[in-house]
C-alpha cells in the first residue's frame, strides 16, 4: 500500500509539475504574442502615416508645378516678342532724318555695303556726286542689288570731271569711295547740319533744286579743315539725301563737296 501511495503521490506530483509548466509556458507565450503583435498596430499606424506623408507631397508637387510651369509659358514669349517688336534699331520707327543719316554715316565708315543698300530707295537707287553741284546727267546711280557687290567691283567708271583740271574722274567704287565718299573722319569729327548747307565752295550747290525741300531731306556732315596747315583749304563735306516715303525715308543721294580752286 504505502508503495502504492508513493507511486500514486509521484504521478500526482509529475502531472502537478506537468499542469504547472504548461500555465508557464502559457503566460511566456502570451507576453510573446503581445510583443509580435506590433505588427498590426504598426501596419495601423504606418498606414496613416504613409497616406498623411503621401497627400501633402503629391499635393504640394501638384499645386506649385502648374503654376511654374504656367508662368514661363505665358512670360517667355513676351519678353522674346518685345526685343523683336522694338527690332532694337539704332534709329527710331519711323526715324528722322537725322536718325536715318547717322546709321547711313555708320555703315560708310564701316565700309559696310549692305546696310548701305538696305538704305537705298528701292526704285531710285543711290545717285553719288563727287562735288556740290549735282548732275543729273552725268553722276553715276547704283540699285540695291549693284551696291551690295561694289566695293569688289574691279571695274573703273566715269564719275564726272575733276575740279580745275577738267579731266575724267575714272576710278573703280573702292577708289571713289576713299576719295569721294568717306574721304574724312565724318562720324567723329564733322559739324551736323540738316537741310543747311555748311561747307561753300566755287562750285554751285544745286541740292535743293535736284532734291526739293518738299520731298527730300538731306543732312550735312562738315570738317573745317583736315590739315590745320593748310588753312582750311582742304574742307570737306558729305550729304547725304532722302526722300520722304510716308513716314519713311530712303537713300536716293550721296553729295560729296570740298575746297575747288
Amino acid at each position: 500500500m504505502i508503495t502504492v501511495k508513493k507511486i500514486l503521490g509521484h504521478s500526482a506530483l509529475a502531472a502537478l509539475l506537468l499542469v504547472l509548466a504548461a500555465c508557464n509556458s502559457a503566460s511566456e507565450a502570451e507576453p510573446q504574442q503581445t510583443q509580435g503583435s506590433p505588427s498590426p498596430s504598426a501596419s495601423a499606424s504606418a498606414a496613416p502615416s504613409a497616406s498623411a506623408s503621401a497627400a501633402p507631397s503629391t499635393s504640394a508637387s501638384a499645386v506649385p508645378s502648374a503654376p511654374a510651369s504656367a508662368a514661363p509659358a505665358s512670360s517667355e514669349p513676351a519678353e522674346s516678342q518685345v526685343p523683336q517688336a522694338s527690332g532694337a534699331p539704332e534709329e527710331g520707327t519711323p526715324p528722322t532724318a537725322m536718325e536715318a543719316a547717322t546709321t547711313v554715316l555708320r555703315a560708310l565708315s564701316r565700309g559696310n555695303m549692305e546696310t548701305l543698300a538696305s538704305w537705298a530707295h528701292p526704285d531710285k537707287g543711290v545717285r553719288f556726286s563727287p562735288y556740290a553741284h549735282v548732275d543729273t546727267a552725268t553722276d553715276l546711280v547704283f540699285t540695291r542689288d549693284q551696291l551690295e557687290g561694289l566695293m569688289k567691283d574691279s571695274k573703273p567708271y566715269v564719275w564726272g570731271k575733276f575740279a580745275g583740271s577738267g579731266e575724267a574722274i575714272k576710278l573703280t567704287f573702292a577708289e571713289y569711295f576713299k576719295r569721294f565718299v568717306y574721304d574724312a573722319d565724318f562720324m567723329n569729327k564733322a559739324e551736323t547740319a540738316l537741310n543747311k548747307g555748311l561747307g561753300q565752295g566755287t562750285t554751285l550747290n544745286n541740292i535743293n533744286e535736284v532734291y526739293p525741300k518738299d520731298s527730300y531731306d538731306f543732312v550735312e556732315y562738315h570738317i573745317a579743315g583736315v590739315d590745320p596747315a593748310n588753312e582750311g583749304m582742304d574742307w570737306r563735306s558729305l550729304r547725304l539725301v532722302f526722300e520722304k516715303m510716308g513716314e519713311d525715308r530712303a537713300l536716293v543721294g550721296i553729295v560729296h563737296d570740298q575746297w575747288t580752286p
